[in-house]
């Protein structure tokens, strides 16, 4: 059943054909290369050995003993030797706002509904992910909570045997009334999304109104219990960022952790350089205002610069997007709303899973889709 699935992942292959690195001084360069191998010897065997090279300036460490990966779990591995233990799963293309980064006033030509996921797929799929080794399940959108099946799909996932994390990042405008049943159906983690504090600029960035409401979704979570509560906002020059030691001023009291995150690139946006504050620019912003601003340790893994400032409940991060790539330790996938899967963000190629799902692949018969794709990374 393989050869049926061959045009998708040609079609996939084709579109790196122009991707490339060069390996400078990696430790388990040996390790990386036999993964190589491995990846041309699949791809010899499916697709006429058409495999183009690929090389990483740097890359994150490996486990002492890349030998102890099980079978299952190493089609999560890619030629560069990173492990992919984080699953984003979008569950609709729908949003209630319009951010004028995100998309433009008329929003966005959607997908039609059967040919989206269904509960049942998403769960499947999630499960096969994480009895291979994925131990983090972030939901997103469009907007997670405007699916009315939120509270199951939640239930669910957080039942899935090896799940240690079932987060979601949402715009808040519907949270608060949601999130205690979310709560009780496994929901582990929330990031909520905010650019300012003004409730105008909040109108006129997301065409929407909604600024209270989503206000009180972050206190809704922390009365929840949630620790911390987490606050993502993308900062664009003469936009927000005069509101960046406002936004610091949030984590005095509460477990909330602001995270800044420089204003990136995305189709429609209408991106210039001019708009971007770099994470330096920022760093010099808050530790002017706050001296006490001490650096924390990161997990390898953390697309985040973590701080804590003396006496503050909360912290503070930046999300180097554009200026200090954080691609060396990238542990993430992305599952999107209509099956297709997508390696990497910023990378054009996708892979349907959808499409075998429904026509009848086995388990390994995905996995092997899966892991051609991540492998080929």
């Amino acid at each position: 059943m393989m050869r049926r699935y061959a045009s998708k992942f040609i079609n996939w292959h084709l579109g790196l054909k122009n991707f490339s690195f060069s390996m400078v001084g990696c430790e388990a360069e040996s390790y990386y290369a036999s993964r190589n191998r491995k990846c041309q010897g699949f791809f010899s065997g499916h697709l006429n050995g058409s495999l183009p090279k690929a090389y990483a300036t740097y890359c994150a460490k490996l486990p002492e003993d890349p030998q102890s990966t099980n079978l299952a779990s190493d089609m999560l591995i890619d030629s560069f030797g990173r492990m992919h233990t984080y699953l984003r799963i979008s569950l609709t293309e729908r949003c209630n706002l319009r951010c004028q980064y995100c998309m433009p006033a008329e929003g966005v030509e959607l997908t039609p509904s059967p040919q989206l996921l269904s509960q049942d797929e998403i769960v499947h799929l999630a499960n096969l992910f994480v009895s291979s080794g994925v131990d983090k399940i972030r939901l997103t959108g469009g907007e997670p909570t405007i699916r009315k099946d939120i509270e199951d799909i939640c239930l669910q996932l957080s039942n899935l045997k090896g799940l240690k994390t079932l987060a979601m990042t949402t715009n808040g405008i519907t949270l608060a009334r949601k999130l205690p049943k979310l709560k009780e159906c496994g929901l582990t983690s929330v990031n909520i999304s905010l650019d300012t504090l003004v409730p105008a600029k909040f109108e006129f960035l997301t065409r929407r109104k909604g600024h209270e409401r989503v206000m009180d979704s972050i206190n809704a979570a922390i009365d929840c219990g949630y620790n911390p509560v987490k606050v993502n906002c993308v900062v664009m020059r003469g936009f927000n960022d005069d509101e960046i030691c406002d936004f610091v001023e949030l984590t005095h009291n509460k477990p909330i952790n602001v995270r800044f995150i420089e204003f990136m690139p995305f189709d429609g946006n209408v991106w210039n350089v001019k708009k971007l504050v770099p994470y330096m620019e920022m760093l010099h912003r808050v530790r002017k205002q706050f001296p006490g601003l001490k650096r924390l340790q990161d997990h390898p893994a953390d697309t985040a610069k973590n701080f804590r400032i003396d006496g503050h409940l909360g912290m503070v991060s930046f999300i180097t997007s554009m200026t200090e790539h954080f691609c060396a330790g990238c542990n993430r996938l992305r599952l999107l709303a209509d099956g297709n899967f997508k390696v990497c963000l910023f990378g054009p190629s996708e892979v349907s899973l959808r499409d075998p799902l429904r026509e009848g692949a086995e388990e390994h018969e995905l996995r092997e889709i899966i892991g051609a794709a991540v492998c080929n990374l």
